[in-house]
């Protein structure tokens, strides 16, 4: 037999050629290692984000509320009640109610909200043209439309009354609720 000459090597199956190319095992582990690292960065990093996410400080929500998109549309002197959905985040968990404020205003300039919830047990009032105040039917309460003041009944406080803004000529009040059946108002 004859022997290798020296410039001659003999290389193993599994080793690549020396000039610079890959066998087809190299090349299917180069490309099965990049794949499985794509693929764990795209499920790894959603997940990850979605299990630290509810431990992160939240951004300061904006509670202001636009309640009317026009001044002059709002009849001066009659209150008006206006509903807006609010939408709370708790983690995981979105909740979503219905929520009001009576816009009133003597002038077309300076306006104040109310809470739309009676401040002895949180029902819902109604404007009483005849008698031209709020009325509460649950427990007969019943509040001044310019003031809040209570009237009648067994509130234990006036109305609660919102902050507001005339941006632009539209109406913003900051949504706020209160504690319920105390002289004291608290936020809730």
């Amino acid at each position: 037999m004859d022997e290798p000459t020296p410039t001659q090597k003999l290389q193993p199956e599994d080793e690549a050629p020396e000039t610079g190319t890959i066998d087809r095992r190299g090349f299917l582990h180069k490309v099965s290692t990049v794949s499985a690292g794509l693929t764990a960065l795209a499920v790894g990093v959603p997940a990850a984000g979605a299990f630290v996410s509810p431990a992160l400080p939240k951004k300061p929500t904006d509670d202001w509320i636009k309640v009317a998109d026009d001044v002059a549309l709002i009849d001066v002197g009659e209150p008006v009640r206006v509903n807006f959905v609010k939408t709370d985040q708790d983690a995981w968990i979105e909740t979503r109610t219905l929520n009001g404020v009576w816009l009133f205003t003597e002038d077309g300039e300076k306006f104040k909200a109310y809470n739309a919830k009676c401040t002895h047990l949180g029902c819902s009032y109604v404007h009483d043209k005849e008698k031209k105040s709020f009325y509460c039917p649950c427990h007969r309460g019943q509040f001044d439309i310019k003031t809040g003041k209570v009237m009648d009944g067994p509130p234990p406080r006036p109305l609660d009354e919102l902050e507001v803004e005339v941006r632009e000529s539209a109406v913003y009040v900051r949504y706020r609720d209160f504690r319920l059946g105390i002289a004291e108002r608290v936020v809730s």
